[in-house]
């Protein structure tokens, strides 16, 4: 039995994913009627002490046959982004974060105000071996663009998971990932005074099997998906970064670490409408 890394299962945020009539347009627009009376979550937290957090940010999900969607509602009142090549290291601007754990792995994706996107697969050293499903030319550390999360150079996360380290595939993209962002005020702009920027996300489900060892998917009535959704604030202090942007996600870790499974929020599937658009 491993030691408990992270929150318990008493602290983990419980979100209810919608199932959708129609296939969603993706361009950040969460005011269109697909979004309409889709019940937002809880406003986010302090990641490591569950406080809430400076900035108001909510998530909320729908999904259809071939497609699972996540919208994000972020307050900013000073929107600012710099990066703009994809697969930067997003976390060092502000961001929204989407991790989405499976079968000894999981996958992460960020995005910044400019809609810069962040990939990442990790799978846990443990597991890549001879043999496995991941024994396969995709997972070949040898040839891809991999680190070495939880490795003695990880200063903060070495000895810290009881699992140990995973591969980090930095080179992978998921197939078919759409993403939009739409920002509510002037971006990089100090003279003025935001409400904040919205994401919108759409998963293929074909491309989330890979993280499955034979789940069937689309998922059925009640069927899970363990996520993680968080926000990184790049704050500065008298023109200075902070040693650590203040981290905020659905609920608390416990620790200043976005990637233990074992914390990520739980989303439970329903094949019924939003309650607002609902016709019995």
């Amino acid at each position: 039995m491993r030691d408990i890394y992270g929150v318990g299962e008493d602290r983990l945020a419980h979100i209810t994913s919608y199932r959708t009539s129609a296939r969603i347009a993706v361009d950040g627009d969460l005011t269109k009627g697909a979004w309409r009376g889709v019940p937002r979550s809880t406003r986010f937290v302090d990641m490591v002490s569950g406080e809430p957090a400076l900035y108001d940010t909510r998530v909320a999900s729908l999904w259809d046959e071939e497609r699972f969607y996540v919208a994000y509602w972020i307050e900013e009142p000073q929107v600012r982004a710099t990066l703009t090549k994809r697969d930067s290291f997003i976390w060092n601007d502000n961001d929204v974060e989407l991790f989405v754990a499976g079968d000894d792995c999981y996958y992460e994706l960020e995005i910044n105000a400019f809609g810069t996107v962040y990939e990442a697969f990790f799978v846990w050293q443990d597991a890549l071996v001879r043999g496995s499903r991941f024994d396969r030319a995709g997972f070949d550390p040898m040839g891809r663009n991999v680190d070495l999360l939880g490795g003695f150079q990880d200063a903060s996360r070495w000895g810290r998971h009881p699992r140990g380290r995973r591969f980090a595939f930095l080179d992978f993209d998921l197939a078919g990932l759409e993403t939009a962002v739409k920002v509510d005020g002037a971006i990089n702009d100090p003279a003025t005074i935001d409400r904040g920027w919205t994401v919108e996300m759409a998963l293929p489900w074909k491309s989330i099997a890979s993280l499955f060892d034979g789940r069937s998917l689309p998922p059925g009535e009640g069927d899970t998906l363990r996520c993680d959704f968080s926000r990184f604030e790049a704050v500065r202090i008298h023109g200075k970064p902070l040693p650590e942007n203040p981290g905020w996600s659905l609920n608390p870790h416990g620790v200043y670490d976005s990637h233990i499974p074992e914390s990520f929020s739980v989303v439970h599937f329903t094949r019924q409408a939003p309650p607002e658009l609902r016709k019995d």
